[in-house]
């Protein structure tokens, strides 16, 4: 496969402009971030988007139908919803939309915080390969990648994101 060159940077600002665009003005949005890349994407937008205390992030591990098959993650991190889920407007954030899996975990877990009005979500890359029923609302880039390959967003120490293909 020919080398995929993808700007983080330009990448989040494309979808930071899509999302502004279509809730800058919703009632009760709050931002939940997926750890960890997008627990970093939702830092940054829930800044431009000033939103102050409306900003959460949410660890599924426990939650993932293959908990079983891949065991306790190194660094689970808590989940953090320090707002009413009821009846809010959620825009949940990844970095990388893959199976779905992801995704509908995080789903069962807000649920356990309580019933929001609505979720859409957003996502910086969607390298395809869906085994779930599931879509972003707001998308950056679409990529095709080897199953042998993932997609990894990092954070500098600035702040700014770097995106690079690892190999299995």
């Amino acid at each position: 496969m020919a080398k995929l060159e993808l700007d983080a940077e330009a990448l989040y600002r494309a979808l930071a402009e899509k999302v502004k665009a279509a809730l800058g003005s919703a009632d009760r949005l709050a931002l939940v971030g997926i750890y960890s890349g997008g627990a970093w994407l939702a830092e940054r937008l829930a800044a431009e988007l000033q939103l102050d205390g409306r900003l959460g992030f949410i660890d599924v591990s426990f939650y993932r139908d293959d908990y079983a098959e891949k065991g306790l993650p190194a660094s689970v991190k808590p989940t953090q919803i320090p707002f009413e889920v009821e009846g809010a407007t959620i825009l949940l954030v990844d970095d990388v939309l893959y199976t779905g899996r992801t995704t509908r975990a995080a789903i069962n877990e807000l649920f356990d915080y309580g019933r929001p009005a609505r979720i859409v979500l957003a996502a910086l890359v969607d390298r395809g390969g869906r085994e779930l029923p599931i879509a972003a609302d707001f998308i950056a880039a679409t990529v095709e990648l080897e199953a042998s390959e993932t997609l990894l967003l990092q954070r500098a120490d600035d702040g700014s994101f770097t995106l690079s293909i690892k190999h299995a």
